[in-house]
């Protein structure tokens, strides 16, 4: 079984590779991916060498990705990470159309985007249906809106 690990290693350095880049799917900070990177390099010098220079192929190819390519690679994937908003903070600002009226010190629904959210109105008011309005604030999965001029 050794003999054949050992006359095969490239198998085993492919299987790495793949592991690596199936993991990297799942945390995206590049880092899975360099040990993918040396393991594929490994795997290439592998029919050509043995199993210690398959190593430091391996080391080598791996340190190079993380401390020269990983850095390059992640200011342009990650460019505008800190303006970038998500889920229900990227709905601030947005406008919508009131589909149920949001009875004053209650709740109704906002079509934002085709998408229904509870809504509750900014000063409490009652807001008719199909009236426009523009979303100030939210609490969890709730929005605040106010009329729109």
């Amino acid at each position: 079984m050794i003999d054949y690990l050992l006359a095969n290693m490239w198998q085993l350095w492919a299987v790495v590779a793949v592991l690596g880049l199936i993991l990297e799917l799942t945390s995206g900070d590049f880092f899975l991916m360099c040990i993918a990177i040396g393991a594929a390099s490994a795997a290439i010098t592998a029919p050509f060498a043995n199993i210690y220079v398959q190593l430091a192929v391996f080391g080598a190819v791996t340190l190079f990705s993380l401390f020269q390519v990983r850095p390059f690679v992640l200011r342009y994937l990650h460019r505008n990470d800190s303006k970038f908003v998500s889920n229900a903070d990227a709905l601030l600002g947005r406008q919508g159309r009131v589909k149920e009226t949001i009875k004053a010190n209650g709740f109704g629904y906002v079509a934002i985007d085709g998408d229904l959210w509870k809504a509750v109105a900014q000063n409490d008011e009652e807001i008719p249906a199909n009236t426009r309005v523009k979303v100030v604030g939210r609490e969890s999965t709730i929005v605040t809106v106010e009329v729109c001029n």
